[in-house]
């Protein structure tokens, strides 16, 4: 049975769900059973945290049709590489047998509300990524807003891919995220090994408070406390808001702590905890993905925003 490290270990005592945490422990895999190899191989869509050549997490997308990923036993092979304006594009796309890249992934289908965590080490091959699987788990449904998708045809819409950088938030990338209802979150562990999460509420659930500076709730999980975990022992982060109806996409990187102060969270519905990242880095790519998405439906579980 895969164990637990020191950081989750430690989140896990402090919030008091030691015992859940060990219960949850028996779902986790090393090798994709045949009904998740069914639906990865059903999503145009997954997501993957990984670190730079700079050492700064990021968190991206690979899409594709149908069928571009292929799981078989501890194999998961990716029929997609990014293109050179992502955030990770050097880290995918230069890995080598001899130095996998480690990432994290998150593969999830907004409409049936299901998602499956699966990480590991990835080698190029050819136009392809075949990743070495460490990890498999399905994680609940819980606030995930209810999408449907349709693919762009390659002359409709937008096509150049723009590319803005900085050190901090925008008017409208701040925008963005107050009005954001779901977002990728990447961390690794501090012995390097990669995680991709994901992030919902209600519109509001993420606080701006400065160009450079976010809060948002932690609500109750499944107890395994796989990304407090990790920024217990590797503050560094990346997150990913795709532009559901755009296309585009908000990379961000930076640094993550646990804010586990009671009189904090008092005033927050639903937060057990609350997360806070410092931006350090901000890559907003258009054409980022040819996938549009409808308006959502929110997910029950959903606690009021503030």
């Amino acid at each position: 049975m895969i164990a637990y490290h020191s950081g989750e270990i430690t989140v896990q005592g402090r919030a008091g769900l030691a015992q859940q945490a060990e219960f949850s422990r028996g779902a986790i895999q090393n090798a994709v059973p045949d009904v998740a190899a069914d639906f990865l191989a059903q999503q145009p869509m997954i997501v993957i945290g990984g670190t730079d050549r700079d050492g700064r997490i990021w968190a991206t997308q690979l899409t594709g049709p149908p069928g571009f990923l292929e799981a078989a036993g501890s194999t998961l092979t990716i029929g997609a590489l990014p293109p050179p304006e992502d955030p990770l594009a050097g880290l995918l796309t230069e890995a080598r047998t001899g130095a996998p890249a480690r990432i994290g992934m998150i593969a999830i289908e907004p409409a049936t509300r299901r998602r499956m965590r699966v990480n590991g080490r990835a080698v190029r091959t050819g136009d392809h990524l075949r990743v070495a699987l460490d990890l498999v788990v399905a994680n609940c449904p819980k606030y995930i807003q209810k999408r449907d998708h349709r693919a762009l045809a390659p002359d409709d819409g937008e096509t150049v891919r723009t590319v803005v950088d900085g050190t901090e938030l925008s008017a409208d990338q701040q925008r963005t995220l107050r009005e954001a209802d779901t977002f990728f979150i990447a961390t690794a562990s501090d012995r390097g090994d990669a995680d991709a999460s994901h992030r919902g509420g209600n519109p509001g659930f993420v606080r701006v408070l400065s160009p450079t500076l976010l809060r948002w709730p932690d609500y109750v999980g499944n107890a395994m406390f796989m990304t407090l975990g990790n920024l217990e022992r590797n503050a560094s982060a990346g997150i990913l808001v795709p532009g559901w109806t755009t296309g585009r996409a908000l990379h961000l990187t930076g640094s993550a702590r646990t804010v586990w102060d009671a009189d904090e969270t008092a005033g927050i519905p639903g937060a057990q905890r609350i997360v806070e990242f410092a931006v350090t880095g901000v890559r907003e790519v258009g054409a980022a993905s040819p996938l549009r998405w409808s308006d959502p439906a929110y997910s029950r579980f959903n606690p009021p925003a503030t």
